[in-house]
């Protein structure tokens, strides 16, 4: 029940702006409490705000409105079930029953205060469609087109994301492909393009002047909470407020948080809820958490993902999850110069293209990046480094990142040679091996059947990484024209996280010893997400963000 407003309301301290912070701040403010909600950055959104904008919630009441029938909440256990079933010991059960038993509460309340208005993602079926519980449609949810406007003097603090093309939808970018909106005219420079890490840069602009009137994927999203926030008078929102300690009485109970200003330091005193995102731009906690180093990892999420949430549990003794690296939420992409500095996204699963490593050989799925960080990492003696190959018929169709079809590839990115061989030689891969592996593959694409690792069986792959006017197989094409090109890869994160705090069903944070901290919860990716073990699935990082949200305010609250 939403209480009324109080003037002598109890302080709660938000740690962070993106979306799942957004969300406890407002559910605790409906809850009677004055929220302060602090963030690192000079602008709102975090890494929600860069995302697809995609929320997966199971037996949600978007896709009955829409006339999508058939989920239920078995179902969606079903299927969580299924994708975590190789490493059955990091799925929290009771985390995971109280997530999917929630879900369709949580959508449907945040609806209901007026944070968003859903609709659900036409067509989009669950990443492993084979799998017990799975389906084709009726998941995945975004926001209804939200206008720019609304937001108010927020428009010009809020994270816009290059990766996709804010302002279009869903239907539109599954109709042209994520790579068919390079567009150039007649007398201008190369125009925005669709897909990760696609975007012309946007740091020469001044702040607001690129929003598009209305904001879609990740962007509207976020948007349509930040201006349900902005008017709600218990909350305060403090931008260039870094946490950097936690205050804490002599019984281990958290009371505040201290932040690091342009001023100094600040205090603020209430529970506190970290909604910190994750640690993609922290080197050692990459170190701990995947294994990999600079020279092999980079991220698309904000510059300020450092991991603050993790280091804040650990001096209060909070306890952290490490999930094995072959789960790690993360892409093949490469270093660029634009954006935060890495892209990634549909390239590697387009036609004509293939991953191989050193010895040239194929290994995994390569159009499907949770195959391939599971492959690499499963066998890194063999499979790191990691190249992708591709020949002039993707040069023409295509491009690469921030380059348009046909036009020259950006030096020191991309090598290229006259044949298979010679690109073998300059990359540092067995020529012989690379050869084969190129006339094994068109025989596969000739024949409609990847036989050796199934890439373009997967529904996901190919409405929302492939060009849907390549017949018959979105993600298949030969690679068999001169010249050939060929660049190495590195993980590039999505800003996920999967390894992180330790909290349970309720977003407690925990301690070492399993017991919850008071005054502590967390939201959103700073926690491991143990409600899916080693499996994911696009949306669950912001669907379960959003559930935390809702269970957190209620929990800190006495909500029953």
């Amino acid at each position: 029940m939403t209480q009324t407003h109080s003037e002598h309301r109890e302080p709660a301290v938000v740690v962070g702006g993106g979306l799942s912070g957004l969300a406890a701040a407002l559910g605790l403010a409906q809850r009677g409490r004055a929220v302060t909600i602090l963030e690192a950055g000079e602008k709102m959104g975090g890494a929600a705000a860069y995302s697809g904008g995609q929320v997966w919630a199971g037996a949600n009441h978007v896709a009955e409105r829409e006339g999508i029938e058939g989920d239920t909440k078995e179902l969606a256990e079903k299927y969580i079930r299924a994708i975590a079933h190789r490493n059955p010991e990091f799925l929290d059960e009771a985390a995971m029953k109280r997530w999917i038993d929630t879900a369709p509460d949580a959508i449907r309340y945040w609806e209901d205060v007026g944070a968003i208005k859903w609709a659900v993602i036409p067509g989009l079926a669950d990443y492993f469609n084979a799998s017990d519980g799975a389906r084709p449609a009726g998941r995945y949810l975004t926001n209804v087109p939200f206008p720019s406007d609304e937001l108010g003097e927020w428009k010009d603090k809020l994270l816009v994301s290059p990766y996709f093309p804010v302002g279009t939808d869903y239907a539109e970018l599954f109709a042209k492909g994520r790579r068919q909106s390079v567009m150039k005219d007649e007398d201008a420079e190369p125009k925005q393009m669709q897909g990760f890490g696609q975007s012309e840069r946007r740091d020469a602009e001044p702040a607001g002047s690129d929003m598009p009137d209305v904001l879609t994927f990740g962007t509207g999203v976020v948007a349509s909470f930040l201006a349900r926030v902005a008017r709600e008078p218990g909350i305060t929102i403090k931008l260039k407020h870094r946490v950097t300690g936690l205050k804490h009485d002599g019984n281990g109970r958290v009371t505040g948080a201290i932040a690091t200003t342009d001023d100094g330091e600040a205090e603020f005193d209430g529970p506190v809820v970290l909604a910190t995102s994750t640690f993609d731009n922290d080197p050692d906690l990459v170190r701990e958490f995947v294994g990999l180093e600079p020279d092999q990892w980079g991220s698309v999420g904000p510059k300020t993902l450092r991991g603050d949430g993790i280091k804040l549990v650990r001096q209060v003794g909070g306890a952290t999850v490490n999930l094995p690296p072959t789960a790690q939420t993360m892409q093949p992409g490469w270093k660029s110069d634009y954006n935060e500095g890495f892209s990634y996204g549909p390239d590697t699963a387009m036609p004509h293209t293939m991953i191989v490593n050193r010895a040239g050989k194929r290994y995994c799925d390569d159009s499907y990046w949770p195959d391939v960080a599971d492959k690499t990492m499963s066998n890194r003696d063999e499979n790191l480094p990691f190249f992708l190959i591709f020949d002039e018929q993707s040069h023409q169709k295509y491009g690469l990142g921030m380059t348009p079809p046909g036009e020259p590839y950006p030096e020191g990115i991309v090598t290229t040679a006259d044949t298979l061989a010679e690109l073998a030689e300059a990359l540092g891969i067995d020529p012989e091996g690379l050869t084969q592996t190129a006339e094994t593959f068109n025989g596969y694409v000739a024949a409609d059947n990847d036989a050796e690792f199934g890439r373009g069986t997967k529904e996901f792959v190919r409405r929302f990484y492939g060009d849907p006017n390549n017949k018959p197989n979105p993600v298949l094409g030969t690679i068999e024209k001169p010249p050939f090109h060929g660049m190495k890869l590195r993980f590039v994160a999505a800003s996920v996280g999967n390894s992180g705090i330790h909290v349970d069903g309720e977003g407690r944070v925990l301690s070492e010893d399993g017991k919850p901290i008071p005054g502590l919860h967390a939201v959103g990716s700073c926690t491991a997400q143990t409600v899916s073990g080693t499996g994911y699935n696009s949306g669950i990082a912001l669907g379960r963000g959003l559930a935390m949200a809702y269970l957190v305010s209620r929990d800190i609250t006495g909500a029953n």
